[in-house]
């Protein structure tokens, strides 16, 4: 299965409550923090929605 190192590179403030509520699903709290998370089509489309305030890669292990 996939993984993703998720970074969170803008800020959220002035968002969405739903794009805030995406980040923290994500685990982001804050700027320039990174998790790494499985990949399902469920934190595919988390990351679709957010990919404007977060950065992406694919790791592997």
């Amino acid at each position: 299965m996939k993984k993703y190192r998720i970074a969170q590179v803008r800020s959220r403030i002035g968002r969405p409550a739903t794009q805030k509520r995406t980040l923290d699903a994500l685990g982001l709290t804050r700027m320039n923090r990174s998790v790494v998370v499985e990949g399902s089509p469920q934190i595919e489309g988390m990351i679709n929605k957010v990919r404007h305030l977060i950065s992406v890669e694919e790791v592997s292990e």
